[in-house]
């Protein structure tokens, strides 16, 4: 604590320190499908923040790429009336929409355009928050312009926020989306940063993709070391490779964070409402870390996962005691989807439990099956219940 005031002393920080929550938080990023929603579809009884997802940045303002959505938006924040501790957010950026975060941010000027926009908006939706999804300061993400300018600028555009939301009269909480992986925080002054923020959302989903070319779990809560991996092609291919890269984990990037001097009650892990898959996967060790063909274009939400291929239509579900995930198999097909399912939400709510984090979020909340899904697995785990 001492090292994060003398750092904001002299980079002559005069916005307010950050002050998690007691206990776990559970967040849900949400985003309707489609013009309109049923908020009482919603299970907003087990969740202490959701997070509308997304605005975008245009003209260096935060906007909805599409202005209907603002009324989908009123209507979220309208359930505050019937949950009044609910903390209704926005978020800005996500994977597609990140393009005009590094232009914004790299003037005192345009910060101070985008800021406003920002406090605008908070006023006009009664919300509680803002989440930052900037993927990524630094690096490249979905064609998105970045720069090394954007590591002094990212922290410089969450103190304009800090100081501007702190002024408007009620609390408010201040977010934002990491990569679940250690080079995303070689990019960010990440000392700094956490002066300001209430929380950091850990992306640790999207661990593996379609794209890889061997298959691995995308969302796993348990570290997986090489030798874990036994023989198999992965494993031979790192140790041919002298490559010490291993899969990542939201256990290893949350001790990374830690060492690196966050602390825990700042931190939230994340839960993955949907899987990723691969097609042409041979049979040995079930499909779990070998060659494939490319991705699976299946449907991959969480509800439709459980109805169609869970134990089902040729998929066999298999854990990994390890890595603490399940994934599904068709030796027939050919195909392997690594998800989360209802043993691994809970055994992430008991962690983030007993690490004493700030808590779990999810991407996201309308791919839940109604009734005895990932939420309900998330929300037992934290609170102990059976």
């Amino acid at each position: 604590m001492l090292v994060f005031l003398i750092a904001a002393i002299a980079t002559g920080c005069d916005a307010g320190k950050s002050k998690p929550l007691e206990g776990p938080q559970i967040m849900a990023y949400f985003m309707p499908r489609g013009d309109d929603f049923d908020p009482d579809t919603l299970q907003l009884d087990k969740l202490t923040h959701i997070i509308f997802s997304f605005t975008e940045v245009h003209d260096n303002q935060m906007k909805f790429r599409n202005e209907a959505r603002g009324v989908l938006l009123e209507k979220l924040s309208a359930q505050k009336e019937k949950y009044p501790d609910l903390k209704v957010m926005v978020a800005c950026g996500g994977w597609g929409g990140s393009e005009g975060f590094s232009e914004m941010a790299a003037t005192e000027e345009t910060r101070k355009q985008f800021v406003g926009s920002v406090v605008t908006l908070i006023k006009k939706y009664n919300l509680d928050g803002l989440d930052i999804d900037w993927e990524y300061p630094g690096l490249p993400g979905a064609g998105n312009p970045y720069g090394p300018q954007d590591k002094e600028n990212f922290t410089a555009l969450m103190h304009d926020l800090r100081k501007a939301m702190d002024k408007i009269g009620r609390d408010q909480v201040l977010t934002f989306a990491a990569a679940g992986w250690q080079r995303f925080f070689d990019h960010i002054e990440l000392d700094k940063v956490m002066q300001y923020a209430d929380y950091m959302n850990l992306m640790t989903y999207d661990l593996s993709g379609g794209g890889d070319r061997f298959t691995s779990h995308h969302t796993n809560l348990g570290v997986v070391r090489i030798e874990d991996m036994g023989d198999s092609p992965a494993a031979e291919f790192m140790r041919a490779a002298t490559d010490t890269t291993i899969p990542w984990s939201a256990q290893e990037i949350v001790e990374f964070c830690i060492e690196k001097g966050v602390d825990p009650a700042q931190l939230v892990i994340g839960a993955a409402f949907y899987g990723k898959g691969w097609v042409g996967v041979p049979p040995e060790n079930n499909g779990m870390y070998q060659r494939n063909r490319g991705p699976w274009d299946g449907f991959g939400r969480y509800f439709a996962l459980r109805e169609s291929y869970e134990d089902k239509n040729g998929f066999v579900r298999y854990w990994d005691t390890v890595a603490m995930a399940p994934w599904l198999y068709n030796a027939t097909d050919s195909i392997l989807i690594t998800y989360d399912d209802t043993v691994s939400a809970r055994l992430k709510g008991e962690y983030v439990k007993s690490r004493g984090l700030g808590g779990i979020m999810f991407w996201e909340l309308s791919g839940d099956t109604p009734g005895g899904g990932l939420l309900d697995a998330i929300y037992s785990g934290i609170h102990g219940l059976k």
